[in-house]
């Protein structure tokens, strides 16, 4: 409950400074130095009064640059794939696989966005937020390009610079809470990891 109240918090703060203290040193060393990452997450999405619209867990990880991996287990199966040229979004229930290109799909899932390239300060304004005391340090992105899916991006670090939390808003309003772990830097990822085929009699839908 405290965990909610805070991101909640999190959201209504705007008290933001010049990028130049600690977490936005954690984000430009994540994204120079980590080439894979796996992690575990947990995902709850709010509408725009900031009221649980779902809940959803799974696992997920990446290798730089634009491939990535995205698994859905609760509530329901669902895998997202990024190849490094396309995105492919696989609903098994309703056995229908959505494939994008991956310049159009970057910055519309939060693996996109993690799994993209190091040009970070080239695409997003960093500032430092002033977040009420706790075990993480904040940031925040705001994409510079007035076409990007989220308005603006909050990243939480460890004192250890291990990525800890996610927090987007898109342009709806609707609001993504992301919290990772048994996070994982660099580990040794199979290639096939990152290769998605259609399953027999699955529908495909493609740009």
């Amino acid at each position: 409950m405290f965990r909610f109240v805070f991101v909640l918090g999190l959201l209504a703060s705007f008290w933001v400074t010049p990028a130049q203290a600690a977490a936005i040193g954690s984000l430009k060393a994540f994204v120079e130095q980590v080439q894979t990452f796996r992690a575990d997450f947990s995902q709850t999405l709010l509408d725009r009064n900031l009221r649980v619209i779902q809940k959803a867990s799974g696992s997920m990880m990446f290798e730089r640059p634009g491939k990535f991996r995205w698994v859905y287990e609760q509530p329901h199966q669902q895998l997202i794939v990024g190849d490094g040229g396309r995105v492919w979004f696989y609903d098994q229930d309703l056995e229908q696989v959505t494939v994008r290109q991956l310049d159009l799909a970057l910055g519309s899932t939060p693996a996109a966005l993690l799994a993209g390239h190091n040009a970070i300060e080239r695409d997003f304004d960093l500032l430092e937020i002033d977040a009420p005391e706790g075990p993480l340090e904040w940031l925040e992105a705001v994409p510079k390009s007035r076409e990007s899916a989220f308005e603006l991006i909050r990243l939480g670090f460890s004192p250890d610079g291990m990525l800890r939390e996610m927090v987007l808003r898109d342009s709806f309003g609707q609001v993504t809470w992301l919290i990772f772990s048994q996070a994982e830097h660099n580990p040794v990822l199979a290639p096939d990891l990152f290769q998605f085929t259609p399953p027999p009699g699955a529908d495909v839908i493609s740009d």
